[in-house]
């Protein structure tokens, strides 16, 4: 259901927002200089870029399982101290204790298996070192994804079995500590990470949905004109845009930290 072979494309879609909640989610963390990280799940480098920016580290490594976005990566978000490699979540190709903190954006919930995910960020973290995740809260607090599914439900029930809110219910404050406790990360610390998305105008909000790169892009580009029509015409009727025509939609993530044993 969900199709991730353009880093480009990618940026434009989610990019912009992915990289709002890094910082939300890096000051969080809090973390000292002179780390080794690892960024599982990092798509384009967003998220990468940010911990270089901000967290002053030793290194990191971003790893991704498309070879599409990982290339993207090594040519926009290359550094002297970071590695883009392809891998598995579930099967990373790195030692016991090669890193002192484990982060994945906007990533877990889309990792065939979550909790092994997790042991592997555990396995390949040393000791007090931390592990740390982040997910959109599809079911109420990310509008611009919910004003999306809400209009596209209404014209096409199909549609259901796309919504991230009904595929991930993991994507919640109870679904996250669940996974940190199956896969033995105790003493988890949630925290709600809030931003707004705004766009200049109606096409802003809709021309990067035409991507086909992500879930809800992806759910659009196997309709045809007529249904992807209505539910343009639906949304443009529905998101609260102001009189210059800038819409503004709060959104939400649930994001996770603890420990490793």
């Amino acid at each position: 259901m969900d199709k991730w072979t353009s880093g480009a494309d990618y940026d434009r879609w989610m990019g912009r927002w992915s990289y709002l909640l890094a910082q939300e989610f890096l000051q969080w963390l809090n973390l000292p200089a002179g780390l080794k990280w690892i960024d599982v799940c990092c798509g384009s480098g967003v998220i990468t870029e940010a911990i270089v920016e901000r967290c002053t580290p030793a290194s990191v490594v971003g790893i991704d399982a498309s070879s599409d976005q990982i290339s993207f990566a090594r040519q926009h978000r290359g550094r002297a101290n970071v590695t883009f490699e392809t891998g598995d979540a579930m099967a990373l190709p790195f030692p016991v204790a090669s890193f002192d903190v484990a982060v994945c954006g906007l990533g877990l919930n889309y990792i065939p298996n979550p909790v092994r995910a997790l042991e592997e960020f555990c396995r390949v973290t040393r000791s007090g070192g931390t592990v740390a995740v982040y997910v959109w809260d599809y079911a109420q607090g990310t509008r611009f994804l919910r004003e999306f599914w809400d209009a596209a439900i209404a014209i096409d029930s199909d549609a259901a079995t796309f919504d991230q809110a009904r595929r991930f219910p993991m994507c919640t404050p109870e679904g996250l500590r669940s996974l940190f406790e199956q896969a033995k990360l105790d003493d988890s610390t949630l925290h709600a990470l809030d931003t707004v998305t705004r766009f200049t105008s109606f096409d802003d909000y809709w021309e990067p949905l035409l991507t086909g790169q992500g879930s809800a892009p992806n759910y659009l580009a196997t309709r045809d004109q007529r249904t992807q029509a209505a539910i343009r015409e639906r949304l443009r009727a529905a998101l609260p845009a102001n009189a210059q025509g800038t819409i503004a939609l709060p959104a939400r993530a649930w994001a996770i930290r603890a420990p490793r044993p």
